[in-house]
């Protein structure tokens, strides 16, 4: 019995697993097995199969993607990128359990991902950073604030579709 769970976890064993085994432990646990011990003689050649020169390319596993919004940490992090950012900035006022919330944040990321770096987008958790959205105004959320160089510039409240962000995002540029 102790064998076939020995040879079934060996089977199920996934790459990122036997990648991270030492080869003399994958030898060591084929060898303790006396029965088994001829099925199991494959275990370094897998070993030795997934060793990092066939894995994918350097580049392929660095692959950055580019944020397009950033959660803001505490009130020093929102006035370092938001109020002294030389790119006008859309401020999404949010709440986890804001139901529009969910629906407009992945539009907005999408209208400001359109620009290609032409805008940068801020988000504020209004039940981490209370102080934030009292010193702002906000009442309800979602809120949407541009802020240019430090300045209000627009504003909106409540959710939009895609074609009044794509609109209200090309405002706030100057397009």
């Amino acid at each position: 019995m102790a064998h076939r769970l020995l040879v079934r976890r060996l089977w199920t064993l996934s790459a990122k697993d036997i990648r991270c085994l030492p080869a003399s432990t994958a030898t060591a646990a084929a060898s303790s097995s006396s029965s088994f011990s001829t099925s199991l003689q494959s275990a370094p050649t897998r070993v030795s199969f997934l060793s990092p020169s066939r894995t994918l390319p350097r580049s392929l596993l660095h692959t950055s993607r580019r944020e397009v919004s950033f959660n803001v940490q505490d009130h020093e992090d929102f006035t370092d990128r938001v109020i002294k950012n030389e790119l006008p900035v859309l401020v999404d006022f949010h709440a986890q359990w804001c139901g529009p919330c969910k629906i407009l944040g992945p539009r907005l990321e999408k209208a400001v991902a359109k620009q290609k770096g032409r805008v940068a987008m801020a988000k504020v958790d209004i039940d981490d950073h209370t102080d934030l959205a009292i010193e702002y105004g906000v009442s309800a959320v979602p809120t949407v604030i541009a802020i240019r160089g430090g300045d209000i510039v627009d504003h909106f409240v409540g959710i939009k579709d895609d074609e009044e962000l794509d609109s209200f995002v090309s405002k706030v540029i100057g397009k």
